[in-house]
């Protein structure tokens, strides 16, 4: 397993992840952010260099892949996050608790 030891944060400490890796398969949209040492429970800013496309189905759920681990990107209340909500956005802020299996979107910016 090939860890990257540094992570880029900001001054708060967040890190900051970077995808190049955005998969679209007919049941998921999954972002890739390989390997990575992070702490297991905060705040996760991710760039998404290859934003989701245009015209991709906007019912398919967003998945993450980090560590190896794929989970489902929900809104804070539970809802899985959709395709739709993420098309054409580079940015997004992400709250992860790996623990309780929490991986939720808290906010997202349209580069």
């Amino acid at each position: 397993m090939n860890c990257t030891p540094n992570v880029t944060t900001n001054a708060g400490g967040i890190p900051y992840l970077s995808s190049s890796n955005v998969t679209i398969s007919t049941e998921t949209v999954d972002i890739a952010l390989g390997f990575r040492r992070i702490q297991p429970v905060g705040h996760l800013t991710i760039f998404i260099d290859d934003s989701i496309p245009t015209g991709t189905t906007g019912t398919l759920p967003v998945t993450i892949t980090l560590n190896g681990t794929t989970r489902a990107l929900t809104l804070p209340n539970g809802t899985p996050v959709t395709a739709e909500e993420l098309i054409g956005v580079n940015i997004i802020d992400v709250f992860n608790d790996r623990f309780r299996g929490v991986l939720a979107l808290m906010s997202r910016t349209i580069a």
